[in-house]
């Protein structure tokens, strides 16, 4: 196998892990593929192969070690300001007319909303404060 084919079946091995990246979304794949891609450079530039796998090893590790911890800690971060629907989740809401499984009213965020209970035994009375967990739509779903 001379120095050109090498390049090429790292190139290959690169095309490779970016199909399991792309199918699983599992970024680990391409931090393979990348010290896949820097193989096939050394390759190119006449490495050895004891070289071109170093080089493959230490930029593939070299990624995760980087990358991971800093994709784990931009995942973990909370947006700052929810809005739209997701804004309401969470919030109270006042009772307006009875609300059981089947639907009623809420005054939620200064607006009047169509309501159901979550748990459809269970019932509230206007003036009662409730929770929203859910919109379904139009629907707020108190608890």
């Amino acid at each position: 196998m001379n120095d050109i084919d090498a390049w090429v079946w790292w190139l290959v091995a690169a095309a490779a892990l970016g199909i399991p990246l792309v199918v699983t979304a599992m970024p680990e794949f391409g931090m393979f593929a990348v010290g896949a891609v820097a193989a096939a450079v050394a390759s190119g530039l006449g490495a050895g192969v004891v070289v071109q796998v170093l080089v493959f090893v230490i930029v593939s590790v070299a990624l995760i070690a980087v990358v991971r911890p800093v994709a784990a800690r931009h995942r973990a971060r909370q947006p700052g300001l929810a809005s739209g629907i997701g804004a309401l989740k969470g919030r109270q809401a006042v009772v307006t007319e009875r609300v059981d499984g089947s639907g009623g009213r809420i005054k939620l965020a200064g607006e009047i909303w169509s309501a159901r209970a979550l748990d459809t035994g269970r019932s509230f009375e206007p003036g009662e404060e409730v929770d929203v967990v859910e919109i379904d739509g139009a629907t707020a779903v108190v608890v």
